[in-house]
């Protein structure tokens, strides 16, 4: 068998509040499409940050994932996950890989929120716990699921809210006692306490005092005994309710409350309910401790900072993180000689295109923050001891939507360009630094658009081609400052770089004008040029011109620079087409572009070619009758090939300025559904197509240009499903061509193809979790042998990968192993 490693991995958070938690086993997990992805962030371990696993098995889209917490605060191995498809699932990790314990069925409605309790009677014995799983669903209800040592998970019982909905859910253990209580937060505005007796939860109090929906909640066990449960709503105020306990139920008396949003106190009455412990009759008194204002949107997520070793004992610091679609999280904290709760840091976004956070989440140590917004990516930032300030870090991210293309620098794969139906267009390179292990990251964001982006070619190192779902396409070039950095983090020399390019002519930057689509170059001396990172006011007093700031990086940007400072100029719009551009490609030499449009009569399914120099086009292919869904230019540059939608593909060559078509085949005798993709072999032999129809066939160049007549392939391949993706080695492996092949459910095969005997071998399968879990939509080898940012000699190749599942993947292929 084959030696893969997948060495990169990108995908963006889904856009739901609790799709992301950060455990004490110091590894996030989070929603990414279907599936969940297992995520080290930067600084906690001696190896950098990135995805270290896909955990697939939904059928939609996840919504919630949370780690199962264990009560002496070890770290966890298990976590679970609720989806739009109904179900929980329950994994547990095994050694470095995580596999599928449980699924939960029985709601009849998307899973939107789930909580953990373990109820051990002896804390440090795990075996020994049950575990209670709380999911709150769309179908109006709150399932209990209960799972007793040496047992499965079982449904214990349902909570219904009639035609409301819960939103939130939390768990936690009363203390002194192994009786968990539990509390569900509603679009009615009240919160619902429930506590455990007799092997059901009964409802003890409803919570009132917001006045709209609560969207998060979590519990903390004071040092003093005393239960404290934060509450957040999308009336923009936080409140924190304090159950304490009684030896009698003593009714009902004031106790006095700060609100940080009122000058004066706030007098509330306890409420006292009463429960059953060891036949002991108890009581707890539930009150309102303080209002916290300070949030100008929703509130989405409250957090409080995990527990402490402090001595032999387990400490609480009252300190609470809070995030919220007003773009910023605050972590609060304390004030005991005040008596109340302050706003100690808030950090966040400025500008920028982002719509705010759907979720904040606090490192094991509270030294670290982090939050997801609305655009899928990941926001870290930690505290500096050195200067008591809280930096931007670096972190992962991706995609969150369909990633449609990708393609590698032409001049060495040194990184890799990826565009997505999220609008955006992402360059991805590793950072090279001798005292740590490389690793890859988003380095530019070149484009950020205002149309679904759907496939896109790399004429030079710094200059590519996208289409949109827009009747143009869009040619960017690198500026000055992208070369300047990318050297620096990718370990690339300047000076050589520097020559290749008439670097006086290059923009320093682009920013992109208010409700405009197209980045505007930037020059030194431009007085658009701003250092002080400020937003000038449209005229309009409404929309806010985000202006490009020259940074000098020494490791990967954070997401704010990401969002302003990456952008490449636009150089050119190419105008032609009727439709919506669906398909590019340039030829090796970067002197011509094809482009082809989405097309239903064969008018508007011509291929046109456009002249790098000038820009002008210089031709325009017939050959299809329906849309024409990918392309590709031979290695020699002399070929085009173009797959269709209506079965077919095409052929042409250059002949002294002109383009004629050489070959093509009717749709009896190539495939018989449509065809996805193709690709040519290094050495222009021979080049192969896939299709719906699960074939991947081979021809040959010499025979197909000799016989004018209808083309026959010289070998076939039937695979399980419909082939969506292709591509071939920039080698022979063993004395024969060696191709990746993409299927629709996500997975990716290697083959060796015999030119001799026709002969196929497979070398080689990666599962769905190992590649995707949606169909792949592009495959692209590293055009050169080696490894991107690696200078050792050795037999490797590396293929990219992006898919419908929002991910983009590079796999590490040892070639003397297969």
């Amino acid at each position: 068998m084959a030696s893969i490693n997948t060495c990169y991995i990108s995908c963006g958070c889904n856009r739901t509040p609790f799709s992301a938690d950060w455990g004490r086993n110091n590894l996030i997990c989070y929603a990414s499409c279907r599936a969940v992805a297992i995520y080290r962030p930067e600084g906690w371990s001696t190896k950098p940050a990135s995805v270290v696993s896909t955990l697939t098995g939904h059928q939609d889209r996840v919504n919630c994932v949370q780690w199962i917490r264990n009560p002496d605060n070890s770290r966890e191995d298990e976590l679970v996950s609720g989806s739009v498809d109904k179900t929980v699932r329950v994994w547990r990790q095994e050694g470095e890989h995580y596999s599928l314990t449980t699924t939960l069925k029985g709601h009849t409605g998307a899973v939107n929120a789930v909580a953990t309790v373990k109820v051990c009677p002896n804390v440090f014995d795990h075996n020994t716990a049950t575990v209670y799983i709380a999911t709150a669903s769309t179908d109006s209800t709150v399932r209990i699921w209960r799972r007793e040592p040496e047992k499965d998970f079982e449904e214990v019982q349902v909570l219904s809210f009639g035609t409301g909905f819960v939103l939130t859910v939390a768990f936690c253990l009363i203390p002194d006692t192994n009786i968990p209580v539990l509390a569900c937060g509603a679009d009615d505005s009240k919160i619902h306490l429930y506590v455990l007796q007799e092997g059901q939860f009964v409802r003890k109090r409803v919570l009132t005092g917001h006045e709209d929906w609560v969207r998060g909640m979590e519990f903390a066990v004071e040092d003093g005994g005393d239960l404290l449960l934060a509450s957040c709503s999308q009336d923009h105020f936080i409140r924190i309710w304090r159950l304490a306990g009684r030896d009698s139920n003593t009714g009902t008396s004031s106790s006095s409350i700060s609100c940080l949003s009122l000058e004066e106190d706030i007098k509330m009455r306890e409420n006292t309910f009463a429960f059953h412990h060891n036949d002991v009759e108890r009581f707890l008194a539930v009150s309102l401790e303080s209002v916290l204002s300070g949030h100008e949107n929703w509130i989405y997520t409250v957090r409080w900072r995990p527990q402490e070793m402090k001595g032999n004992q387990w400490h609480q610091p009252m300190s609470l993180l809070s995030a919220s679609m007003d773009k910023t999280m605050i972590v609060w904290q304390f004030d005991v000689a005040a008596g109340v709760w302050l706003e100690m840091v808030r950090v966040g976004e400025v500008g920028g295109n982002s719509l705010g956070f759907y979720g904040g989440l606090m490192s094991p140590d509270g030294q670290s923050i982090l939050a997801h917004g609305y655009h899928g990516a990941f926001h870290q930032w930690s505290h500096q001891q050195s200067t008591l300030t809280w930096e931007p870090t670096v972190t992962g991210g991706g995609h969150f939507a369909s990633v449609q293309d990708v393609d590698w620098d032409r001049e060495g794969g040194e990184f890799l360009v990826s565009v997505s139906e999220d609008q955006t267009t992402r360059l991805h390179a590793p950072w090279v630094t001798p005292d740590r292990e490389t690793c890859w990251y988003e380095l530019a964001r070149p484009q950020i658009h205002g149309y679904d982006l759907q496939c896109l070619s790399m004429i030079s190192r710094y200059q590519f081609v996208s289409g949109a779902d827009e009747k143009v396409a869009r040619v960017f070039h690198a500026p000055r400052n992208f070369i300047d950095n990318f050297c620096q983090i990718c370990g690339v020399p300047l000076d050589s770089e520097l020559k290749k390019k008439t670097v006086s002519s290059l923009p320093e930057g682009a920013s992109v004008p208010a409700l405009g689509l197209s980045n505007k170059a930037i020059f030194q001396g431009d007085d658009s040029l701003k250092t002080d990172r400020e937003l000038q006011r449209h005229p309009n007093e409404q929309y806010p011109d985000v202006y490009f700031t020259p940074v000098a990086l020494t490791a990967p940007p954070s997401e704010e620079n990401l969002l302003q400072n990456t952008l490449w100029p636009e150089t050119q719009k190419l105008y032609g087409h009727g439709y919506e551009v669906f398909a590019l490609a340039s030829n090796p030499a970067g002197t011509v572009v094809a482009t082809a449009c989405k097309a239903s009569k064969a008018e508007f399914a011509n291929i046109l070619l456009w002249d790098t120099s000038t820009w002008r086009q210089i031709g325009s292919l017939e050959g299809a009758t329906l849309t024409v869904t990918q392309m590709a230019f031979s290695p020699s540059g002399q070929y085009l090939l173009a797959v269709s939608r209506d079965r077919t593909w095409s052929l042409y060559q250059q002949t002294g300025e002109t383009w004629e078509r050489v070959s093509s085949v009717d749709k009896k005798t190539s495939h018989s559904r449509i065809i996805w993709a193709c690709c040519w072999t290094h050495d222009d032999q021979y080049y192969i197509t896939v299709s719906r129809d699960k074939k991947a066939m081979v021809w040959s160049l010499s025979s197909v240009t000799e016989d004018r007549g209808a083309a026959k392939a010289v070998s076939s391949l039937v695979l399980s499903e419909s082939v969506t993706a292709v591509d071939s080695a920039p080698c022979t492996v063993g004395g024969q061509y060696l191709f990746a092949v993409g299927l629709e459910s996500g997975q990716v095969l290697l083959y060796r193809w015999c030119a001799k005997d026709g002969s196929w071998t497979c070398c080689h399968t990666l599962t769905q979790s190992n590649a995707h879990h949606l169909a792949v939509k592009r495959l692209r080898f590293r055009p050169r042998l080696g490894r991107a940012g690696s200078t050792e000699p050795g037999s490797w190749l590396q293929l990219a990968s992006c898919g419908l599942d929002h991910a983009v993947k590079v796999h590490d292929i040892d070639i003397s192993k297969l």
